[in-house]
């Protein structure tokens, strides 16, 4: 059975409401998502979801619109890169700043009258204010801690796999801004993540890719821009510090373009971290369906993420494994033995030591276990209960195996169960090494030559029918 690879192609970069744009329009279950999204203890907010065209380029825009206690301008492009509002927000820091000091010795806290005029800027990730009209009060959004926000998502009727996974887009996030702010994450109060819209977007990025149900996700290089982009501070560099943390911790490839802006959301970044189980499509395959995600600032690429569902050309299959390795230099080989029979009995896939020299020179070695990734909790106990590790680094990736099965074949020198895997247009023949040990001792014959006759005569036998 040929595996279902979904494939997100970030040449334009990659934010929240694009990917959901993209897999809706790749026949993600809108009313699925739309009764999803209202089980959610949120308010404030509408979607709306529609056609729109991208150079030229018809795409799905996702949009959540929001009143205007929570409206966030993270797509006004004046708001974002226009240098007077810029020189504006200067002038009144200054001035404010100016009259701070004057007022100092009268009184250390006391607000002068412009003070009252000051308004917020801040970036569309890290959003604390609205600005209107460049000169309004700001209405100050619900700041959230991710145990808020998890509560948001537990509450909802959503499948099991969409919660968790909508669950680590967040925790990747906070993970994020914890390294941004030296904070420990508990400590991290999320304010554009931890606003309506982008709850929303998360949550319905999370329901989408559930419902279509791919084997195996495999997500390009994400292409983002150059330049600076205005935040609550000031302007800072594209990469903003949030999608540049995303990429340290979770491994993310960039790949500078030269669009003056920020195509990559740290919403976006933190999606593709969360879901990608690959970075490599299969050599040859068919695309099965199309869809485009608009995005909502123009800029002069063509702002939009294409998704497509996959098949690879020949009938291999795909699945997703983890591996688990741990360095180990003062465990006896006693346990290291009675820790790999374990594994084995507890469903690892492949279980292989390393030497390698460690820390002064001491000889040691490297554990790797190869496993289902539902398996994880279970090959990690036995992992600490059985040996003197303290850590275990985990990474997932895809696994591309052919199809297989085994054959008991009469062969002139007995029976023998014979692997049989199909690749293509090719098939391969494996005795199995029980049964050409057992046919070798019974012939008295050598191994290599006995594994060849078989063999041979499995692959003419089998080619004949």
């Amino acid at each position: 059975m040929k595996n279902k690879i979904l494939y997100l192609e970030c040449h334009s970069g990659i934010s929240g409401d694009m990917t959901v744009g993209a897999l809706l329009d790749l026949g993600a279950d809108r009313k699925v998502l739309e009764q999803a999204l209202k089980s959610l203890p949120l308010d404030g907010y509408s979607i709306e979801i529609k056609d729109v065209f991208k150079s030229g380029i018809r795409a799905c825009d996702f949009h959540v619109k929001l009143d205007a206690a929570h409206e966030n301008h993270d797509h006004d492009m004046e708001y974002l890169h226009n240098h007077a509002l810029h020189d504006a927000q200067t002038q009144i820091q200054h001035t404010h700043a100016h009259q701070q000091e004057a007022s100092h010795d009268a009184h250390a806290h006391q607000h002068t009258t412009a003070h009252a005029h000051e308004y917020t800027i801040a970036h569309p990730h890290h959003q604390e204010a609205s600005v209107h009209d460049h000169c309004t009060h700001a209405h100050e959004h619900t700041a959230r801690n991710l145990n808020d926000i998890i509560a948001v998502i537990r509450a909802g009727a959503l499948t099991e796999n969409a919660k968790k996974l909508a669950i680590r887009i967040f925790k990747i996030l906070a993970k994020a801004e914890a390294t941004v702010h030296g904070k420990r994450i508990d400590e991290v109060h999320f304010h554009e993540v931890g606003a309506v819209d982008s709850i929303v977007d998360i949550v319905a990025a999370a329901v989408c890719i559930d419902n279509l149900n791919a084997d195996a996700i495999i997500v390009s290089p994400l292409t983002d821009g150059q330049g600076q982009i205005r935040c609550q501070h000031g302007l800072i560099p594209v990469p903003v510090p949030a999608v540049a943390a995303i990429a340290v911790n979770e491994g993310l490839t960039l790949k500078s373009s030269a669009t003056r802006g920020e195509l990559v959301t740290p919403t976006g970044a933190a999606i593709a971290a969360a879901v990608s189980t690959g970075k490599s499509l299969p050599e040859e395959y068919k695309i099965c369906k199309m869809g485009f995600g608009a995005g909502k600032r123009d800029y002069e690429t063509a702002g939009i993420l294409r998704a497509m569902l996959i098949e690879p050309a020949f009938s291999d299959t795909w699945d997703t494994i983890l591996t688990l390795e741990t360095n180990i230099d003062d465990c006896t080989g006693e346990a290291l033995s009675y820790t790999m029979q374990l594994l084995f009995e507890a469903g690892a896939l492949d279980v292989f030591y390393v030497p390698i020299y460690m820390k002064k020179s001491r000889p040691a070695c490297l554990l790797k276990v190869i496993c289902r990734p539902e398996d994880r909790t279970i090959m990690e106990a036995i992992i600490f209960q059985n040996t003197t590790t303290i850590g275990i680094r985990a990474s997932q990736s895809t696994r591309t195996k052919l199809e297989r099965r085994i054959l008991a074949i009469e062969t002139p020198w007995g029976m023998a169960d014979v692997k049989c895997c199909t690749h293509g247009q090719e098939t391969y023949y494996y005795p199995e090494n029980d049964s050409i040990c057992r046919l070798a001792a019974a012939n008295k014959t050598g191994f290599p030559e006995m594994y060849h006759m078989v063999q041979a005569y499995a692959r003419d036998a089998c080619r004949s029918k």
